[in-house]
This record gives structure tokens, C-alpha cells and sequence, in this order.
């Protein structure tokens, strides 16, 4: 077992990834506990989110920031090299043709935060989901 020196839990792998502090309440929050870098790639997904999604609320599930309706459309999250967007897994087989270049897992894709991020297709992504009731 494995004690994280800042949150105190035990996890069965060594510096086993998560979030250690409190989860914030807010989109907002969580842009800012983030490290200064990685605000910018944040704010700009939020933003294309909230354009391609006007009718969608924002709040804070499974410790990610997450556009919902009746139930949860998609979300994202900051790591140390790149940022993770969570569509769901019927949209990764959809979109897989666009996603080649970027690492991608059953309801999940990686934009690393050396390449430009693909606004567009993370907004297109969004509406597919949003329309196609394909929710995450």
C-alpha cells in the first residue's frame, strides 16, 4: 500500500494518480486550483463547450468539469502533460478517423498540451454527443 503525503489515502499503486484535494464545487474552482499553464488550454475547451452547448448547465461530476442536461453530456480534465476529454465511448468510435493522431481509451481522448488543440473537433465532438443522446 501506498499513503499519499497530501490527502492521506491509501492506494494499492505507488503514486497511483488523484485528485487529493477537496473537489471543487465549481467550474471556476477547478480552473483555478490548476496549475497556471494549463488555465489557458481550460479555459479555452470551457469556452468552445459553452458555445457549442448553449443550452447545457455546468457543474462539477466525478471530480471533472462537466456540461449536462437531463444527465451529463461531457467532460474534461487537466493532467500533467495533457488534457483529457470524456465523451464517451460511442463517440471515440464515431470520431475515430479525426483522433488518429491523439491517444484515445474506451470514453476518452488525450490532448497533449505540445500540440494545438483541435477546438473544432472537441466542439463537434459536443453536439454529436449533445444530439445524438450518446451521453457520457
Amino acid at each position: 500500500m501506498w499513503r499519499c503525503s497530501g490527502c492521506q489515502r491509501e492506494f494499492a499503486k505507488v503514486q497511483q494518480a488523484h485528485y487529493c484535494s477537496a473537489t471543487p464545487e465549481t467550474i471556476d474552482a477547478y480552473i483555478a486550483a490548476k496549475a497556471e499553464a494549463v488555465q489557458p488550454y481550460l479555459i479555452a475547451v470551457r469556452d468552445v463547450l459553452r458555445s457549442a452547448l448553449p443550452q447545457a448547465k455546468e457543474r462539477i461530476a466525478w471530480q471533472m468539469p462537466t456540461f449536462y442536461k437531463t444527465k451529463n453530456i461531457i467532460h474534461f480534465a487537466a493532467f500533467n502533460k495533457h488534457l483529457g476529454l470524456y465523451p464517451g465511448a460511442e463517440a471515440i468510435v464515431h470520431f475515430a478517423e479525426k483522433l488518429t493522431e491523439y491517444k484515445t481509451s474506451k470514453g476518452a481522448v488525450q490532448f497533449p498540451y505540445s500540440k494545438d488543440f483541435p477546438l473544432a473537433l472537441i466542439a463537434e465532438m459536443a453536439k454529436w454527443c449533445e444530439a445524438t443522446g450518446n451521453h457520457h
